[in-house]
């Protein structure tokens, strides 16, 4: 009797251990399927990056016209993947009815059952604040269960429990939008259990709670399972001095905000913080013409337009200097006149010991597709997280 007792408290605290361990989730791009290279979920699986998941938020339902709909429906339902880019190495067939990323998505949860697919709902602020209006969530709410949750995804195209639950991508709720936040996501809660108990109800959130006015952030955390911080645009082309993308911490100079902040802001706010996620970002912003001073850090500059990922910053490395913020970690290059900052493993290292050592509820990953071949920054994401379980020493 006593060993039985002893083996089931063990049980009990492994189970517990487990269900604190720190989560890797990491948004995969619909429109990966048009890069060059291509980026499908076959990529993730040879880059062996789909075993360091824990969960993968596909990016992306839309919402318009007061209802959720496909995003995409080639990218997600037609495209014909061939055996070279398909999953279990079959190619799909013309006249299958499901073809597209979302087959690839099945395929995948076959090889790895305890991955969680979630669906990521965006559209325009404009459209929530709409479908959120008492007299239309219910059947907005009603409508993104029917298609991602029930698998009704089209007309004799079903795929019932492919998605274990649904991501709100609402940017920004206004301060006359809040209360109405507050009760599209209970719905969204309510008609979900209804459903089946047990989906995931998650959020994905701006670097700062007040972005958020008149949000009571303390119930919302009631509501939810997770909620995922847009920990990165601290600094970009839009500034015109240039800084750090996403850093830990400030640095004495540092003008923007950092990830701790945002943290401990949205703790303040009155969330725990293990249902907070910490956001990386695989991608880096630019500037040229930039001020020799600091070696370009916190200089003025003309930004250049759009992100890069970081699969391409990598090949501008030899042709610059690789600087570091002391305090962050954060990396920058800076070849005398062109900027650029990014993440890499060194930094997402410290983030990641940030996430074990405050009791984050993990790390969650814009991008997957802005990653290198080998999934380098995937990698390094989960190495973060199981400092015990790799050889630091070895490289990629």
């Amino acid at each position: 009797m006593a060993r039985s007792i002893l083996t089931l408290a063990a049980t009990l605290l492994a189970a517990t251990l487990h269900a604190q361990s720190p989560q890797l989730t990491a948004y995969f791009p619909q429109w990966g399927l048009y890069n060059t290279p291509q980026y499908n979920v076959k990529t993730l699986l040879a880059s062996g990056g789909a075993e360091k998941l824990d969960q993968l938020n596909y990016a992306q339902g839309f919402v318009t016209d007061g209802k959720c709909s496909i995003a995409d429906p080639n990218a997600d339902l037609n495209f014909t993947f061939s055996a070279d880019q398909s999953v279990d190495n079959i190619a799909d067939q013309p006249t299958q009815p499901l073809r597209g990323n979302l087959n690839q998505l099945i395929k995948l949860k076959r090889k790895y059952p305890k991955l969680k697919l979630i669906i990521s709902l965006e559209g325009k602020g404009s459209d929530f604040a709409a479908d959120a209006q008492p007299d239309k969530r219910a059947a907005f709410v009603s409508s993104c269960i029917d298609i991602f949750l029930k698998g009704n995804l089209a007309p004799g195209i079903k795929a019932p429990n492919l998605f274990d639950g649904i991501d709100v991508d609402w940017e920004f709720p206004h301060e006359e939008d809040a209360a109405n936040f507050q009760a599209l996501l209970t719905e969204f809660r309510t008609q979900m259990n209804a459903f089946h108990p047990g989906l995931r109800l998650n959020i994905a959130v701006g670097p700062s709670p007040r972005m958020y006015p008149g949000t009571n952030f303390t119930a919302i955390s009631g509501i939810v399972d997770q909620i995922g911080l847009m920990t990165y645009d601290m600094a970009g082309p839009w500034s015109k001095t240039t800084g750090l993308l996403a850093p830990l911490s400030l640095s004495q100079d540092q003008h923007h905000g950092s990830v701790a902040n945002t943290i401990n802001a949205y703790q303040q706010a009155g969330i725990p913080s293990q249902k907070l996620l910490m956001g990386i970002p695989f991608y880096g912003y630019g500037w040229h013409q930039v001020l020799e001073d600091n070696n370009g850090l916190f200089q003025e500059g003309e930004g250049i337009r759009g992100d890069r990922p970081y699969s391409h910053i990598l090949t501008l490395i030899e042709q610059s200097t690789v600087y570091r913020d002391p305090t962050s970690q954060a990396p920058w290059l800076f070849d005398g006149d062109i900027f650029w900052t990014y993440e890499d493993p060194t930094s997402i290292h410290a983030k990641g010991a940030y996430a074990r050592d405050h009791q984050l509820g993990g790390l969650m990953i814009w991008e997957l597709g802005e990653d290198t071949p080998s999934a380098a920054l995937l990698h390094a994401s989960w190495e973060s997280l199981n400092p015990q379980t790799y050889d630091p020493d070895s490289t990629r």
